[in-house]
């Protein structure tokens, strides 16, 4: 019985909106993983101390896998090496100091109804809870999710969130590749 997964997907460095479409392109390769449905995406101010980079491009995909939740992580990590994204090493983000920009950040926010507590990898996500860009594109996708930790719905969790954080829906037209663009000449 494949599992039920959610990931988060952001991008704040380079075209920001051909690495998001990268992102999905390569999650469909993923083996024995299907991609069940996609939230919009959003733009959306940084989190914390972000030094460089612009808003970001945020979103959630629901997969469907035969990857056990550490393998499906490290599948996760390899996408983003791929895609060029250098992480810093630490224990825990404190640790790291200021967050960075990123190219690509994928994250693991639920499995199953699963908890998983360990040194590299914590399911549901610690902060999943405090941040809107994760929590409105959930609530498009799965708004009745209980946060098995927490013990409330993904709509409850968003409608108590007092964190700030502009959250605002991408035009369609500024995603799609840009050899797909038309430009509108004015005279």
């Amino acid at each position: 019985m494949p599992h039920r997964v959610f990931i988060g997907i952001g991008s704040n460095l380079g075209d920001r909106a051909g690495n998001y479409r990268e992102a999905i392109a390569r999650l469909q390769t993923l083996p024995e993983t299907r991609i069940v449905r996609q939230s919009s995406i959003y733009e959306t101010d940084p989190v914390g101390d972000v030094r460089g980079g612009s808003r970001f491009l945020n979103g959630v995909v629901e997969l469907e896998t035969e990857l056990e939740a550490p393998a499906l992580l490290a599948r996760l990590q390899a996408i983003e090496r791929m895609m060029g994204r250098k992480r810093v090493r630490g224990r825990k983000p404190r640790a790291r100091g200021p967050y960075r920009p990123r190219i690509i950040d994928l994250d693991l926010l639920f499995f199953d109804k699963e908890v998983i507590d360990t040194r590299n990898l914590q399911v549901p996500h610690p902060r999943l809870h405090e941040r809107r860009f994760v929590l409105v594109p959930m609530s498009e996708l799965a708004p009745a999710l209980i946060h098995p930790k927490l013990n409330h719905s993904i709509s409850e969790l968003l409608a108590a969130l007092k964190a700030p954080g502009r959250v605002s829906l991408m035009r369609a037209e500024l995603l799609r590749p840009q050899a797909n663009r038309r430009e509108v000449v004015t005279r």
